[in-house]
């Protein structure tokens, strides 16, 4: 097994901002997801646009695409990156807010972060707009579910186990036979 290599850091040890200069531009894609559980007397509340801080789910939806065009200002050595979209979706259950979070961009570098921190962002309202009705609120599964592009291709959270792959993984298990699986089992 290859040694593991934190590209933020030089031959020294020291952090660094990666240098995507001589990277190809590609379509990049990024999806990750969070929950907020509370009350369902909180999620009637939502529901009803009764929440005395107005409309929860709008206001979290432009608080989360807001923050992915800002990560580069929050997580100090992320690029800035022209993102094309950001698509913050919010679903409520009976117990929780669910959130859905997509960046995108044609570049040289990912933007799974920008994803990660537009469902953040947007929990986090979630919370702030309704601390009053309930502060044990709970923030948690915050994840990235997808992503595409660049030298690593396509990777997607895998839905039953909870183990990660890419489709390259996949696609070298079906011709030789292994499952990548096996080794984080042990």
């Amino acid at each position: 097994m290859a040694a593991l290599r934190f590209t933020h850091l030089d031959g020294r040890g020291h952090a660094r901002m990666v240098d995507v200069g001589d990277k190809p531009v590609t379509r990049r894609s990024a999806t990750a997801s969070a929950m907020v559980r509370t009350t369902s007397a909180v999620i009637r509340a939502i529901r009803r646009q009764a929440v005395a801080k107005g409309d929860v789910l709008a206001v979290a939806r432009i608080a989360g695409i807001q923050a992915a065009k800002r990560t580069d200002e929050l997580i100090p050595l992320c690029h800035s990156l022209p993102l094309d979209a950001v698509e913050v979706d919010l679903s409520l259950g009976r117990t929780e807010v669910r959130i859905r979070a997509t960046a995108s961009l044609a570049g040289r570098t990912g933007v799974e972060m920008e994803a990660l921190i537009a469902a953040t962002a947007a929990a986090l309202t979630v919370y702030d707009m309704c601390k009053a009705l309930d502060r044990g609120m709970v923030i948690e599964a915050v994840r990235l579910e997808a992503k595409s592009g660049g030298r690593s291709g396509h990777w997607q959270r895998a839905r039953s186990s909870g183990v990660s792959r890419s489709v390259k993984a996949s696609e070298s298990a079906k011709r030789t036979g292994t499952d990548p699986r096996r080794s984080q089992r042990r």
